[in-house]
């Protein structure tokens, strides 16, 4: 899950569309944003069809009160009702998919007051803050949650297996191809 470097594009300009599997058999319908070949092997760089979301759990008092990513697949079972019902108000459907949690439906607008900045803190690599827009926000258990959505999509890259399902590359995979398939799709783009 990458933050995209790449620019803008066209909505209807997808090359078609693929669907992701995870372990669990939950599924990610995703355009089809960029394919290449690299040294004889097929790799795809794909969108969602439907926008993520993030859950997070407010922690801690007012003055010292942090958002705590929502990752656990039991708490997320346990609220999945409520968000479902909290963003069916703004005629968003909320999605278990692989990989990702997903709403299907037209996004408000962006508005500067909704916007929360994540700092990501990682010694081993430089990451840029993310930047994320407030979609609702409910109670469960005494328990405040708020759904966001990031304001840069999240892409995926993957190859085509010899029997042409996509599988996801590893994080060692991807730095191992990375510098070529950056080199390719900078030179697609120009």
């Amino acid at each position: 899950m990458l933050p995209s470097p790449f620019p803008e594009e066209n909505d209807h300009a997808h090359a078609g569309s693929i669907t992701l599997t995870d372990d669990t058999g939950r599924t990610l319908e995703c355009y089809v944003e960029h394919s290449l070949s690299v040294d004889g092997q097929e790799y795809v760089l794909l969108l969602p069809v439907d926008s993520p979301i993030e859950i997070f759990a407010w922690q801690g008092d007012e003055e010292e009160e942090e958002a705590v990513l929502v990752d656990d697949d039991d708490v997320i079972n346990q609220i999945f009702g409520t968000a479902q019902a909290v963003l069916a108000e703004q005629n968003l459907i909320v999605k278990n998919t692989a990989y990702a949690l997903t709403v299907a439906g037209d996004l408000p607008a962006v508005e500067e007051s909704e916007l929360f900045t994540l700092e990501i803190e990682d010694e081993e690599a430089d990451l840029e803050p993310e930047q994320l827009q407030l979609l609702a926000s409910f109670y469960d258990t005494d328990q405040e949650y708020a759904v966001y959505t990031p304001l840069d999509p999240l892409l995926f890259f993957a190859r085509i297996s010899t029997t042409g399902k996509p599988e996801l590359l590893s994080p060692e995979e991807f730095k191992k191809v990375q510098p070529l398939l950056e080199e390719q799709l900078f030179n697609e783009v120009e």
